[in-house]
């Protein structure tokens, strides 16, 4: 491992990225909130960190290597969750206990949205500004946004960009140079929020909510400036803005640029990923919406708004932003669970959504069947494909255990849960919920995570950066393999 180039672009990033409190430090400013002290010393502290790091190797031009790539990534997201916890700490009227100001940090930059506050209504102006911002930075990863920087001092970026992209499938390599890649996923992202913010605040939406919530939608995150998330603006219109805006963004980026340089939707329609993300998103929203009817209908219950909070809450749960409308965990007991279920599959590959990803579902369901197919007709050659194209067995073969080591982390995260006390309800969704990057769990944490202890936290903490980080990239860091010459 080259510790010189590793060192070097550490510095680089957490430079980077310490210039992101200035945004909430500047809100607190013209808030007059008191808390920018709190994002200045952060800023001032990350600068000196970074700096210490780059200055000695500053000089260096070593080329990163693949292992280089995962070191960084897994790192620096470990580094990144405890530098955005300073703030929070910081804030002298902040009374957030150390395990929940990472559990917040980790949580926003996962894009997981599960929170520990309670009286988010209540926090600063720019604590509340800072949370979306997080998510929004985590929603494309800050990674990306480096590696556009990289070049200009010298440093690949191929290695970052490949640990840090989320999908099974990396070839999404649009344009001849990396930071031309990363840059145009930048601008595609940064249109749409934009877009997505306007479209809040002409529903009636407050600018400061609207760029806030412009920001966890985008980033498929489900922070919300208030405790009763999209539910607390009570506007059918804002919801289905939210979900036009969550479907976009649970779509492979690589799409979203194809459509922009042809000109043309035929990326889209010609999809089959997108086929199957779509139709189940629809097949589900019948169901929710006719097990809600049937229930009020058995109980003499009024129907009210049913259609758009069944169309919200799926939407939600499948691209895992975990937006509520209204409070899901009270609807009849096979609901929630079902839309919890609905987060295993998550988004699209290449997008800001959790989750497996539809492609991985959709591929173990071909296997599946071809398996099948080969007990009655053994001698027959049967390819897997996605369309009209072939998958090479070797993928197969990823995707096999990349769903294996999901399902062993899952039963060893959720039991480590139980052993501290939580209920099977319970630890088997808050595992769900950060795994996944969802947020809204079951049980004791349906609300929030501000009832469980330290422990389980950290616990959580660990499962979200899994997610975020889809597993291999920090597992690989504990095979003796990768330490070896």
């Amino acid at each position: 491992m080259h510790l010189d180039a590793v060192q070097r672009v550490l510095g680089v990033l957490l430079m980077v990225f310490s210039i992101t409190m200035l945004p909430p430090a500047l809100v607190s400013l013209a808030a007059g909130d008191g808390v920018y002290e709190a994002f200045l010393i952060t800023f001032a502290v990350l600068l000196a960190m970074g700096g210490l790091l780059w200055l000695p190797v500053r000089r260096s031009r070593r080329e990163l290597r693949t292992r280089d790539g995962f070191f960084i990534v897994a790192m620096f997201w470990i580094v990144l969750g405890a530098a955005g916890a300073l703030p929070l700490l910081i804030d002298q009227e902040s009374t957030l206990a150390p395990v929940d100001a990472l559990f917040e940090s980790i949580s926003g930059l996962t894009t997981t949205g599960a929170t520990a506050i309670v009286g988010i209504d209540d926090l600063p102006l720019s604590v509340r500004y800072y949370r979306q911002q997080l998510q929004w930075l985590g929603g494309m990863g800050i990674i990306i946004l480096a590696v556009a920087i990289l070049p200009m001092l010298g440093i690949g970026g191929m290695q970052l960009y490949r640990a840090e992209l989320p999908g099974p499938v990396k070839d999404a390599k649009l344009t001849p140079r990396i930071a031309q890649t990363a840059k145009a996923l930048w601008y595609i992202y940064i249109g749409l929020t934009v877009v997505c913010a306007l479209a809040y605040w002409l529903a009636g939406m407050t600018p400061f909510d609207a760029v806030g919530h412009a920001f966890s939608t985008i980033a498929t995150g489900g922070f919300s400036t208030h405790d009763e998330s999209i539910g607390y603006f009570d506007s059918p219109l804002i919801q289905m803005i939210a979900v036009v805006f969550m479907l976009i963004s649970a779509v492979n980026y690589s799409l979203h640029f194809m459509v922009w340089r042809r000109r043309s939707t035929e990326p889209w329609r010609s999809d089959p990923e997108l086929r199957v993300f779509l139709g189940v998103v629809v097949v589900m929203t019948v169901l929710i919406l006719g097990g809600l009817l049937i229930y009020q209908a058995a109980h003499d219950l009024p129907r009210g708004e049913t259609w758009h909070h069944a169309i919200f809450q799926v939407v939600s749960f499948a691209t895992t932003t975990g937006y509520t409308s209204v409070p899901h965990y009270t609807w009849p007991a096979f609901l929630p669970v079902l839309l919890l279920f609905l987060a295993f599959m998550g988004g699209c590959a290449n997008s800001t959504s959790g989750g497996l990803k539809v492609v991985r579902v959709l591929l173990l369901w071909r296997q599946g069947s071809r398996e099948i197919m080969r007990l009655i007709h053994p001698q027959a050659q049967i390819p897997v494909k996605i369309g009209a194209r072939p998958v090479n067995e070797r993928v197969i073969d990823a995707v096999w255990g990349f769903f294996a080591t999901y399902v062993v982390l899952f039963t060893v995260l959720m039991l480590t849960l139980m052993a501290m006390g939580l209920d099977q309800v319970t630890a088997f969704s808050a595992t769900a919920s950060g795994l996944n990057n969802l947020g809204p769990a079951l049980g004791d944490v349906a609300a929030n995570f501000a009832a469980v202890g330290a422990g389980p936290k950290l616990v959580m903490c660990v499962a979200m950066i899994m997610g975020r980080l889809e597993i291999f990239t920090l597992l690989v860091l504990f095979t003796p393999a990768f330490w070896r010459r």
